[in-house]
């Protein structure tokens, strides 16, 4: 079956998981605004529909697409922009608070409208927050729409590997069989900013490098917990100029390499 190609994005990556609560949105979040910063055109769909988090990170729970203006075909709505990211989520459609209860189908139905029915513009890049797990959403996008590489967030304890695992396989199918740029690390260690020369391991160490030595993929970043980092995102606030100049330089190290990946893919 041939897949759909979005109507003016270059290149479309995947951040998936195998487990929720491993950071993956806001991994997607700080990596679209990156490239933001660095220059690049940047759009970023919210694909987790049973738990939005990203209208939550940028601080925009409030806004609404509205009908676009800047295409005469129908039924087309412009994404809700911020930090020069351009932005659509089911969660701009739901009651703050309120679960989303749908089957499978209508779930696909809904992720496909925000993929055909956003005018994009033109887009280096468009980053997809996938929901965690291996379910309806990811295999309606990935066997519809061309997807052009992936990110695997996981954390570094055993459970969070062992669905990361599953994520992994699910995207190297031969049936999908989706490029992976390589593993990001989240909550790698924790380091008191009373006690900058110390780090406690404390959901294990070493579990990215352990996933990405088993499927043979780069491990890209390990990125540490931040107390302060975590209230900022509960503020919406973090994925602005109040991110840590460690945090800074390791997002813009991942984004560097998601450029490099796509160069060279290109070529």
């Amino acid at each position: 079956m041939e897949k759909l190609k979005i109507a003016g994005v270059k290149h479309t990556i995947v951040v998936a998981s195998g487990k929720g609560g491993v950071g993956k949105s806001t991994i997607s979040a700080n990596l679209a605004m990156t490239l933001a910063n660095e220059g690049y055109r940047v759009a970023l769909i919210d694909a987790d529909i049973y738990g939005p988090s990203i209208p939550k990170l940028f601080n925009i729970e409030d806004e609404r697409p509205c009908q676009s203006t800047a295409t005469l075909e129908e039924n087309m709505m412009d994404p809700v922009e911020k930090y020069g990211v351009k932005i659509n989520s089911l969660g701009f459609f739901a009651d703050k608070g309120k679960s989303i209860v749908w089957r499978g189908p209508m779930a696909s139905n809904a992720i496909t409208q925000l993929f055909t029915q956003t005018y994009w513009g033109e887009i280096d890049y468009l980053i997809i927050d996938f929901p965690p797990g291996t379910g309806d959403i990811q295999i309606t996008t990935v066997q519809k729409f061309q997807i052009d590489a992936a990110l695997i967030v996981t954390t570094p304890q055993e459970l969070s590997l062992n669905d990361a695992r599953k994520g992994t396989e699910m995207l190297t199918n031969a049936n999908i069989n989706i490029p992976i740029i390589g593993i990001v690390e989240n909550m790698a260690w924790f380091t008191p900013k009373e006690h900058p020369d110390e780090k406690y391991f404390l959901f294990g160490k070493q579990g990215g490098t352990t996933l990405a030595k088993e499927f043979g993929l780069p491990l890209l970043v390990q990125i540490p917990l931040i107390k302060e980092a975590g209230e900022l995102a509960e503020q919406g606030d973090n994925i602005a100029h109040c991110l840590s100049k460690e945090l800074k330089e390791l997002f813009g190290e991942l984004a560097n390499k998601v450029v490099a990946f796509t160069d060279r893919t290109n070529n």
